[in-house]
């Protein structure tokens, strides 16, 4: 980048007073861990992240808001950073990492990974102290209307250090690809590339074993970026989803937890933005939502068939 980022965040702290609020609160986000199946979770209780895991995303509430990734509708204090042809960076103001940002491209189109995973992997190479993430329009995205990424300070989710612990395989190879298979609750998938073309290949044979609700675009799932300068490698941990929230969500009473998983909740910081939930989460319960909303045992089996078929078909 041309500009460099930091001074550039300190500008926008400066200037922004919501922002400078939200991101000295992160000083007290209270944070606690819990094991499941042998892999760690961070617990954060992040009150003003409620805007995001509260976000109505239903095609009539969409309609009727105004869209704040579009330009016309930014506060006047959110400044950009223009990225490649058509995304800008702009300063997250609702933070979960100490440098949280949102990369949206300037068109107003529907977020969609499908033809976008390049540009995730070039975008990634350019923010190399950070990691960048994909929400799914039904996987967490709060702008499911509007196509973009994220990124934030890498090292941050537990996943990033953890996941060679858990490789229960591998899936299959692409040039200099190669696909493996994790064996915990969350059923992700990691790509570890020296080039952009192959990651992106090998991407597009897991897209397309992937299950596809029915009437949806794409398959459901949330994505993490990083590239590596030292070793000149990427990784993408794609974790497929079942369901969008929970059934606690959706619960009244007691039984209510204001939890929505996306890309940094399974990347293993849990952000639950209700002090009650925080509180009162255990293993069992964590467990219980990563059950629901990512695909099963017998689910992640079958991607594991149509990708094996696919590579030896050499249909990638």
């Amino acid at each position: 980048m041309k500009e460099d980022l930091e001074q550039w965040t300190e500008r926008q702290l400066a200037e922004w007073e919501t922002a400078r609020r939200n991101y000295a609160a992160l000083s007290d986000v209270r944070t606690r861990g819990l094991e499941v199946d042998g892999c760690l979770y961070r617990l954060q209780h992040n009150p003003a992240r409620a805007v995001s895991s509260a976000a109505r995303v239903d095609a009539e509430s969409l309609r009727r808001r105004k869209c704040f990734l579009c330009a016309d509708n930014l506060p006047p204090e959110q400044k950009r950073i223009p990225l490649r042809e058509h995304y800008v960076l702009l300063l997250n103001p609702f933070p979960i990492f100490p440098r949280h940002f949102t990369i949206a491209d300037v068109r107003h189109l529907p977020q969609r990974i499908g033809g976008r995973m390049d540009d995730l992997l070039w975008l990634s190479r350019e923010l190399p102290a950070y990691t960048l993430f994909y929400n799914g329009p039904c996987c967490g995205a709060s702008a499911p209307d509007h196509a973009h990424f994220q990124a934030g300070s890498k090292g941050f989710m537990p996943i990033e250090r953890t996941w060679p612990d858990k490789v229960g395989g591998k899936a299959g190879t692409h040039g200099k690809a190669v696909l493996y298979w994790l064996e915990e609750a969350r059923h992700a998938w990691v790509i570890v590339s020296e080039t952009a073309d192959d990651a992106s290949a090998l991407f597009d044979c897991l897209y397309r074993s992937l299950p596809l609700a029915e009437g949806e675009e794409e398959p459901r799932m949330n994505v993490l970026a990083d590239f590596d300068p030292a070793s000149g490698c990427w990784t993408l941990i794609v974790f497929p989803r079942a369901k969008h929230r929970p059934a606690c969500y959706f619960a009244e009473g007691e039984e209510r937890c204001l939890c929505s998983p996306a890309s940094v909740d399974l990347g293993g910081m849990f952000i639950l933005p209700v002090e009650r939930d925080f509180r009162k989460m255990t293993a069992s319960g964590l467990r219980e939502v990563l059950a629901e909303v990512c695909l099963s045992s017998e689910e992640s089996h079958a991607v594991s068939e149509r990708i094996t078929t696919l590579l030896k078909a050499k249909r990638i």
